[in-house]
């Protein structure tokens, strides 16, 4: 089950969400031309902070995987602007989609409902497993680096 608990799933989740919203009557009638722009904009921000921060994983060969104890403390690229660069995308994916999609622009609450679904399910889990690994080098990297951004 623990295999299922992962952050893509729930992103999955909050996207059927914002997809079928407007089969319940949350459609947006928006004549903002600009706005689905934007919202492909926030996608492809989102997408590109995961693949860097994948990346950056790989490079320190260190799980990406938030049930597994890391291996290294990645503190330096898209890791220095974010500790859950990762996390972020998501939430940017999510937000850009809402925009997309024909969903009333109220589904953009669903952003900090999911920042904090991850921030409790996996970050604080996350940072706990660091904390002991790391333990001042990690606790110095918080002071100087935001959760989200």
């Amino acid at each position: 089950m623990k295999w299922i608990d992962l952050p893509p799933v729930w992103l999955g989740l909050f996207l059927g969400l914002v997809w079928w919203a407007p089969q319940f009557g949350f459609a947006a009638e928006r004549n903002v031309p600009w706005i689905g722009f934007v919202g492909w904009a926030l996608v492809a921000l989102g997408l590109c902070l995961m693949i860097l921060a994948v990346m950056q994983m790989a490079r320190h060969r260190t799980t990406v995987i938030p049930h597994l104890q890391p291996s290294a403390l990645v503190k330096t690229g898209i890791f220095g602007i974010s500790r859950n660069p990762i996390y972020l995308g998501d939430a940017l994916v999510l937000a850009g989609f809402v925009l997309i999609w024909d969903t009333s622009i109220l589904f953009l609450l669903l952003v900090p409902a999911f920042m904090f679904l991850i921030t409790t399910r996996f970050i604080m889990d996350e940072e706990s497993r660091l904390n002991q690994a790391f333990g001042e080098e990690f606790a110095t990297y918080c002071r100087s680096t935001r959760r989200w951004l």
